[in-house]
């Protein structure tokens, strides 16, 4: 397994360790509710080193991110983040992403999912029909997603840089606990603010800036997060996961993404996304609320009144947040309302649910 630059810190701290697109990550330290609930109230601190970084260079980067990538990347301006998706050829979605703009027009970083990485760089690879520069830095990059309603407070004594106003889906760039060149982003994929911190492996820079993080934050009791609480926090958000949620057979307009695929300019399968939006689609994501005592999991079928499958679970858990059990899944188009009772067929027994809005509440 692939190791992160803080592998070391997380078997140090007794984490519950387990392999994570081809990754040995850790995925809870003191339980997944007690960690959600730090997050949510408080700061936690999550690696996701195991991320992919992808930077682009030249006069036809962004022309070649607009061709791949279903939102107009155009709109950016120096210091701001787009999310979006890489479409494949059939309709489908080869990866979700998010496109830093650090030029315009000229360079550019995507961030793509750790179990993508070659499979994006690859697509990218085979469509650079325009020489465009390309440097897959993804295993000499960590990053630090620094999450809750404390983590700008905590690090702001850290930096220069202005943490505090920093707007959502933008970023700053610059020295952060004595490290230079530190990209800070107001991204993340919990719901509960924060940053996320990318910074090039060298140096010891990673033990700098876990060290300084964790000594800044212990009087406010921040706390080392691990993945099984990441997915928790992004369920209750109605945040897709590449993979369960989203996958090279469903549409961005299926999924709910129809605010990341822009028709302002051609890209791969734009024809069919335009045609799905004006005409339909005949299943689509929802989330839902578990009403009889149980917890959908992924691939559990979905059932209507009459016992007629209708869909398929994406993703469940016991919430922390609400003390419900909820899930997403797709569904046949006409059960996809809010309100809509359904039922999840949990080992040949059916469980009532109802189809609810997202974010969960």
């Amino acid at each position: 397994m692939k190791t992160t630059p803080f592998t070391q810190k997380h078997l140090s701290l007794g984490a519950k360790m387990a392999e994570f697109a081809g990754f040995n990550m850790p995925i809870s330290y003191s339980g997944i509710n007690e960690e959600h609930a730090t997050v949510r109230k408080n700061a936690g601190v999550f690696d996701v080193s195991h991320m992919g970084e992808f930077i682009l260079k030249g006069p036809h980067a962004l022309e070649l991110i607009q061709r791949l990538t279903s939102n107009d990347a155009a709109k950016l301006t120096a210091g701001k983040v787009q999310y979006s998706c890489i479409p494949n050829s059939e309709g489908g979605i080869i990866d979700d992403l998010l496109v830093y703009c650090l030029e315009p027009n000229n360079a550019y970083m995507l961030v793509v999912n750790a179990g993508n990485i070659d499979k994006d760089w690859n697509w990218f690879t085979t469509h650079n029909t325009q020489q465009v520069e390309m440097h897959n830095v993804s295993s000499k990059t960590g990053l630090l997603a620094v999450q809750g309603p404390q983590a700008t407070k905590i690090l702001q004594p850290l930096t220069e840089m202005d943490l505090l106003n920093l707007k959502y889906y933008t970023f700053v760039k610059g020295r952060f606990a004595g490290v230079e060149n530190v990209l800070i982003s107001a991204t993340g994929y919990t719901g509960a603010g924060g940053v996320e911190i990318y910074f090039e492996d060298k140096d010891n820079a990673g033990d700098t800036i876990w060290e300084a993080i964790f000594s800044a934050g212990a009087p406010q009791g921040i706390k080392p997060i691990g993945l099984g609480a990441r997915d928790t926090l992004r369920l209750e958000m109605g945040f897709c996961l590449y993979g369960n949620d989203i996958d090279d057979t469903t549409s961005p307009i299926e999924a709910g993404l129809g605010w990341i695929t822009k028709f302002t300019k051609p890209f791969t399968s734009s024809v069919l996304f335009e045609q799905q939006k004006t005409n339909g689609v005949t299943q689509q994501l929802v989330g839902f609320e578990m009403i009889d005592r149980g917890i959908a999991r992924h691939d559990y079928p979905i059932a209507d009144a009459e016992g007629h499958i209708i869909g398929r679970v994406t993703s469940g858990t016991q919430s922390p947040s609400l003390g419900k059990a909820i899930g997403m899944g797709y569904v046949q188009k006409q059960y996809a309302t809010i309100g809509t009772e359904i039922s999840v067929m949990v080992r040949n027994n059916p469980l009532k649910a109802k189809v609810v809005k997202i974010p969960f509440e």
